[in-house]
């Protein structure tokens, strides 16, 4: 069936009344049928809608992604629907499709493949519906408002750096997902950085599918192969305690370092074990906040960045107790930056 829209809905924040104005912000000529996108429906419902279709919601850093969003848009009295596309892109775009028809003020889009997403978003100019693209980047930005994502190539940086300091002679495999752009570029990130130590070895690179259910198998199998593989990047948490079980079962635990991006908690309480080395920590719930004001902004008119990086931070077990919740030890997300 292509549609099944009550049982998708995961969220719907309906809260009190809303602020009017639309601006044109250069995304798309034309706008939608009645009303002026970003005003509040005649009747019924009172707020604006908005719509976030995220990769999964089967993983913490997408809950506190929304979370993020969730709290920006009920406290300006609108409304927020969160649609989980179970990483299938063709869910995603029937999903999009559908969302589209309901005239929503912004789309928030976490696409589960950046090249496949590119039809939906076709669909959104059409209507002169903005899209804001969140963590995972798309293969043509031209299509899109903003994009608010983490420095994935600097996160890569970080966990090749905090490998080469434990284990400068490291053979090491990648689980990828190399449907997702912020995972290639995480993996260009780690791959640029490994380059500059000669003696480091990448044997291999296998899709993980970023999940743990992906990263088992795949780490056992490379376990197998490889006698010598003595280190792993996962290109997330989940895909890395996947590694991690698969590296326990085998009985050589302490013997494989694992380098990881994310920083969710169960990535936390691997290394407080000492199970996992390092995790380059995204801020999720910022780039939801900063996502959603990207949007109000354009609604009131005025000019937002196309391109906006959230800091990230390594964590290891000398500061895993100490981290904060957010990227204000770093760095603000510079949001006048544009790429």
């Amino acid at each position: 069936m292509r549609t099944q829209q009550g049982s998708r809905i995961l969220l719907a924040a309906i809260v009190g009344a809303t602020m009017g104005g639309c601006g044109d912000g250069g995304h798309s000529p034309g706008g939608p049928r009645g009303a002026a996108r970003g005003e509040p429906p005649a009747g019924g419902e009172k707020g604006r809608l908005f719509v976030v279709t995220l990769q999964t919601m089967n993983n913490p850093f997408f809950v506190n992604l929304n979370d993020g969003l969730a709290r920006v848009i009920a406290a300006q009295g609108d409304r927020l629907v969160t649609l989980d596309a179970q990483f299938n892109s063709l869910k995603q775009r029937n999903d999009i499709s559908d969302l589209l028809q309901q005239d929503p003020a912004a789309i928030f889009v976490n696409p589960v493949n950046w090249e496949g997403i590119r039809g939906s978003l076709a669909e959104a100019k059409r209507k002169g519906v903005p899209v804001i693209v969140v963590d995972a980047p798309v293969s043509d930005p031209s299509m899109v408002l903003s994009q608010v994502a983490s420095d994935n190539v600097e996160a890569g940086r970080l966990a090749a750096r905090a490998l080469a300091e434990v284990n400068p002679m490291a053979h090491v495999a990648i689980l990828h997902h190399s449907i997702n752009k912020a995972c290639i570029d995480r993996v260009d990130g780690f791959q640029e950085e490994i380059a500059r130590h000669p003696d480091i070895k990448i044997l291999d690179t296998q899709e993980g599918k970023g999940t743990i259910e992906g990263g088992r198998p795949v780490m056992r199998d490379l376990l197998g192969r490889f006698p010598d593989l003595d280190a792993v990047f996962p290109i997330n948490d989940p895909s890395a305690l996947g590694a991690i079980s698969a590296i326990e079962s085998a009985g050589k635990l302490g013997k494989v370092t694992v380098v990881s991006v994310d920083g969710s908690q169960p990535a936390m309480e691997a290394i407080r074990a000492g199970k996992l080395h390092s995790t380059s920590a995204q801020f999720p719930a910022e780039i939801g906040r900063v996502a959603a004001e990207t949007a109000y902004d354009h609604l009131a008119g005025k000019s937002v960045p196309k391109d906006i990086k959230i800091p990230i931070k390594l964590i290891t077990r000398a500061n895993v107790d100490t981290v904060g919740s957010g990227p204000e030890s770093d760095a603000p997300a510079d949001k006048n930056a544009k790429k």
